[in-house]
Order: structure tokens, then sequence, then C-alpha cells
């Protein structure tokens, strides 16, 4: 990393207005300065890394140049946010991010002024960048907005519908396009094709002229990174390029890291023109931490670590991830069966297709930032006899739903959605919390919703996945590390529509969906201490349900309590609504539903996120007691 003078710069600058009181001169030493805080902060605590060290240099020109936050800054995702909030008065509170009670992870509006859009999922800030640009002429304001948004977030078609609409409208809109040849895995598709063209044709050359100089030229490393990012389209050959044919004036690429580049163009994008304008900035991912350059995700994100040798801090638990016994499983049943092919929107570490992809990589099939587009790609494969398993965090599937419900669903195509990150996510907060997969799936006909117990039930899901080919399958596994539960040698298909019982009593009745079940099972102890008989039972399908199951739990006991770390509106609902359909209800059987609470709840251990929300094993002894009332009162006075 760079040396930094003596005299600290970063510790005068309280808000981006104090950063414009600065000579020019001086935002190179910010730059250093803050790269150096950056590393530092999330050394502490972990979290996304790569991103913001990409952009110190960007994010240092934009608030240097613009007037935040009267004119508007949108970050797409927020994993690059970081600088931005160093910048913009929460320096001393970065040592706090993503800890309970601490900043967020990414750009938040209810945190700072400087946020005017929160983010989470990509893609979304050209649109709202767009409505914030309509308002402000509706409105008649001047104020400018910039939303930056990076080169693999421009594979969701969302992007293109964006930028084809400001271009319609000739909004007064500013994109900046981060091209760091990165987003989590490489860069997939047509972009690449177009952006490496663009700097090589004469249609480029004659429009650089057209852009008044605003831009100089790549060094040879920097020009060979953008050409991995281009996209050649038909209007190449009718002298104009993609951008333009949306509608948007093309200003680039130029280098990222160069303040003396990016501060002159920055301005005259500023001071010149109406009508949308995109900015191609080229960076590197990780820049100035030689670990992080070194490595091959960048430090996209990681856990506390040693800011001399990188070194992270290890988890604790030495049981496997249910990612990681998913793919595992997954690789293992491929080996006999030439049909499987696995499916994965630009994350596959995260879903642990990686690892299938190394196995099988002819049948491994990374889209890009595309969920839309995995789940019909996956519905075409199944029209044709293939077996494909989208695996997709919960929180990302909710962006593909009409593709689900139209292009699955009403088609009765078995695709097999393989769901990670159902429940809280801890650091990640409440927009990559897999709340309501369960609800959005179970209304669909035909459709088999799972949840698994223990990484053991997850081998036999996917195992049941696989041979049962009458429509759409779903089953779901929370982040992190398993219990540590042996594992079978190979999953058995289980019985569609089928829990069982795992403990059995006679007084009160826990039914449990998913990873909740150990908590379940603990709590049944602390009740049996009390002298309260409690049968545990795992209901393993959402749907179909197990009717003759939740018979057995209402008529057998004075209490049943329905277990699931989900939002209202999925597995407790279908149990209260065949309850209320067949009479269950109506011998005095106090029912008690057990989700998710009706808010999102901020980040924080994923610990604490379940005793926040009383899904804990506390939770849960206190909802039987709290049911049994008077009775409960009496069990404890014996």
């Amino acid at each position: 990393m760079s040396s930094v003078p003596s005299t600290p710069l970063l510790d005068r600058i309280a808000s981006p207005e104090d950063l414009r009181r600065l000579a020019e001169a001086d935002l190179r030493q910010v730059a250093d300065e803050l790269r150096l805080d950056l590393v530092d902060a999330v050394s502490r605590t972990g979290g996304h890394l790569g991103a913001g060290l990409g952009v110190v240099e960007l994010t240092v020109a934009i608030h240097a140049v613009f007037d935040t936050p009267r004119d508007r800054l949108i970050w797409d995702v927020g994993h690059q946010a970081y600088p931005h909030k160093i910048l913009t008065g929460r320096r001393d509170a970065m040592r706090t991010v993503r800890q309970e009670n601490g900043l967020s992870g990414f750009a938040k509006r209810t945190e700072s002024e400087y946020d005017p859009f929160g983010a989470g999922h990509s893609s979304t800030s050209i649109s709202a960048g767009l409505g914030m640009a309509v308002a402000s002429e509706l409105s008649g304001k001047a104020n400018h907005v910039i939303a930056v948004i990076g080169d693999g977030a421009m594979s969701a078609g969302m992007a293109y519908e964006a930028m084809n609409n400001a271009g319609t409208l000739d909004a007064r809109l500013i994109v900046i396009l981060n091209d760091n040849d990165m987003s989590i895995a490489p860069p997939v598709g047509a972009m690449s094709a177009y952006l490496a063209r663009l700097v090589s044709g004469k249609t480029y050359r004659s429009f650089r002229d057209r852009a008044k100089a605003v831009t100089r030229r790549l060094p040879d490393f920097m020009r060979e990174g953008a050409r991995r990012t281009e996209e050649y389209t038909r209007g190449f050959f009718t002298g104009g390029t993609m951008f333009e044919e949306l509608g948007f004036y093309y200003v680039g690429p130029i280098d990222g890291h160069d303040l003396e580049h990016l501060l002159p163009v920055l301005k005259n994008v500023r001071d010149t023109g109406d009508g949308p304008v995109l900015v191609h900035v080229v960076t590197k991912k990780g820049k100035g931490y030689g670990p992080a350059e070194a490595s091959a995700d960048k430090y996209h994100g990681v856990s506390k670590f040693d800011v001399v040798t990188g070194t992270q801090a290890k988890a604790k638990s030495n049981a496997p991830s249910y990612t990681k016994v998913f793919a595992e499983t997954l690789v293992q049943e491929a080996r006999d069966d030439e049909k499987i092919v696995a499916i994965n929107a630009a994350m596959p570490d995260g879903t642990g297709l990686d690892l299938f992809g190394e196995a099988y990589p002819t049948r491994t099939f990374d889209v890009g930032i595309a969920e839309q587009h995995a789940v019909t790609f996956a519905a075409g494969l199944a029209s044709e006899g293939y077996k494909p398993f989208v695996a997709i965090y919960s929180t990302f599937l909710q962006r593909a739903y009409d593709q689900i419900v139209h292009d699955v669903a009403i088609q009765h195509l078995p695709v097999r959605f393989a769901i990670d990150r159902a429940g809280f996510v801890g650091a990640d907060g409440p927009t990559h919390a897999g709340s309501f997969d369960t609800g959005f799936l179970c209304p669909l006909p035909g459709m088999v919703v799972m949840a698994a117990a223990d990484e053991a039930e997850l081998r036999h899901m996917v195992r049941t996945a696989v041979v049962y080919d009458d429509g759409p399958i779903s089953f779901r596994y929370p982040r992190g590390n398993g219990t540590g539960i042996d594992l079978p040698e190979r999953g058995k298909a289980l019985e569609i529509g089928r829990g069982r019982i795992v403990k059995e009593g006679t007084k009160a009745a826990i039914l449990s969906f998913g990873a909740r079940l150990a908590d379940a099972m603990a709590a049944a102890e602390d009740l049996e201490g009390f002298g309260l008989s409690t049968t545990v039972a795992d209901a393993r399908f959402a749907k179909p349900l197990d009717t003759d199951l939740v018979r057995r739990l209402a008529q057998n006991h004075e209490v049943l309590v329905l277990l699931e770390e989900g939002a209202s509106g999925g597995f407790a609902a279908q149990v209260l609504e065949h309850c209320a359909r067949h009479g269950l209800l109506d011998h005095g059987l106090k029912i008690r539903p057990m989700t998710m609470p009706d808010r999102f709840v901020d980040h924080a251990a994923p610990d604490a996120m379940l005793r926040q929300s009383g899904l804990d094993r506390a939770g849960i002894v206190e909802t039987v007691f709290h049911a049994l009332g008077d009775s409960a009162k009496r069990v404890l006075q014996a």
C-alpha cells in the first residue's frame, strides 16, 4: 500500500463539504489515507473489502466534484459503499459495521442523508436514479443524480430496461459503469465482447473525438481489462454503440484509480450537456492491498483478518457448511445421473457449485446476475428431459418469481430449486435474509416445498429432488455450518409429503419446519424439566403437508407450536389453514405459530436475531407456557 505523509487529512474530513475545501493536489493523499483506514476498519469487523478498495479514488472524486447530498449518489448493491460511509460522517462508527446496533454493510436510507437509496441486491441503481432525476425535473430542481453500477450488475436485464427508459425520456442522469472485471465471479455473457471492440475499432475512435477530449488513453494493462468486459452489438456497424442506441452519451473508458483522469471527466460531465450520460471507469477490485490483489476473489467478503498478513480468522465449528453438503451431495448424485445439470446466478462459490463445476464443467452454468433468466433457462432444460438444479439464495430467488410461476409451475416442469441462505443471515441483514421463499412457493399448484432440519436431511432432500420428476420441487437450508451430525454415505429419497416424529410426548407438541429442529429439541428438554411431556416432529414438507401427522399432533396434545425460520404466510399458514378447513381447531387445541416478526430485522449475529425474534430455545419454551396459561401455572406449582 502507498505510504502516507505524516499530516493526516482524513482527520479533517467530517463530511464531503470538508473534502471539497481541499486543494485538488491533496486528494491523492486523502485517497491513500482512506484506503488504509478502510483496511483497518474491515480487519476488525469483517465485511466487504475488495469492492470498496477498488472505488476509493472514484468515491473521493465523486464527492469532490458533486454537491452531495444535494446531488444524489446511488451505489448499486452497496458492497463498495464503505469508503463512501467513511467520507460522509460515519468514520468513527466504521468499527461497528455489520455488528449488532452498528452500521449496515450496505447503503441505508435511515442511516444517513448521503444514502438516498438503499441497496443490497444488484442492478437497481439506474432505475432508482432515473426516478430521482425525473422527480428533480418535475420539481424544478437543478441537482445531479449519479448512479454507480458494476460491470457484473450490467448482466441483469433491469439495468437495460432502465437505460432504455432513460434514453427515451432524455433524462439528466449520470451513470458510472465501474468495470472491475470481477462481479464476484468473472463476468459472463455478451458484455465481454461488446466493450472489447469499443476500444479497438474506428467507431470508438470517432466517438472519442465527439466526447470532447474528456477521456484519456488508458495504460496498456487497463485497456486490456476494458476489452474483457465489452460487448459487441450491431450498433458498431452503424457508427454507434449499444449505449448510444439506448440514448446515452458514452464517455470512456478511463482509469478509475487516476484522479488526474477522473476529476476533469466528472467536472465536464457535471457542467456540460443534457440527457443521460454513461462514464465507463476501469478499476481493480482489491486495489492497493496486497493480500486482496493476490486473492482470487479479491477479498470480496472477509472475516476478521490480520492487516499485515491478510490471514482471516477461521470459523470455530468443524462441521461442514450446509452449502458444502449440498454441493458434495449433488456431485455424488451426478456421477450416476448424466441428466443432472447445475445453474447459478454469478455465485458459484457462494452456492457451492464451484465444486460441481470442477467435477462437471460442461454441465455447470453460471448465467451471471440474471436470476430471471436462470429460472427460465432451467425450465427449457427440464422440458428436454434434463434435471436442472437451480442454486440461488432465497433473497435473490425473489427476483425470479414470475418465471417460477409462469415458466415452471404452470407448465409443471421438474425444475429443482436449491434455496441457500434460508432464514436469518446475520451481518448481511434484512436485504439478504431468506424470509419469504416458503410463503411465495407454497401457493403454487404442484410445487413441492421442503426444508432441511440438518445436513443429513439436506442430503436426503437432494436425493429426493433427483428422483422426483413429477413437477417443480424446492428445498431450503440455512447459511453457515451444520450441526455436526453424522452424514449417511448417500441420501435416501423421502416419501413426498411425509414428516417424522423425533421425540414422543403427550402434553405439548412442537412441529418444526427446517433448521429450528435442534432448538425445538432443546426446548423440549427444558419443558420436560418442568413436567411438561413434549413431542417434537420434523415436518420436512410444507407442501404437500403431512396431514396425518398434523391431525395426530392436533388431536393428542393440548398445545401445538408451529416453528419456522421464515415470514408469516409460510409453513405455519399452511398448517393453520388445514386445521381450520378440517375442524382440528374445534376442540380447544391451543395452536401457536412461531415465525419471523412482522418487521425487517436489523443485522446482528444470527443467534441474536433469533433471540430478538423469539425463535430460539427460550422463545419456544415461553410460547408453550403462554399457550397453557393456568394449566402451566398448575404444573409449576406441582
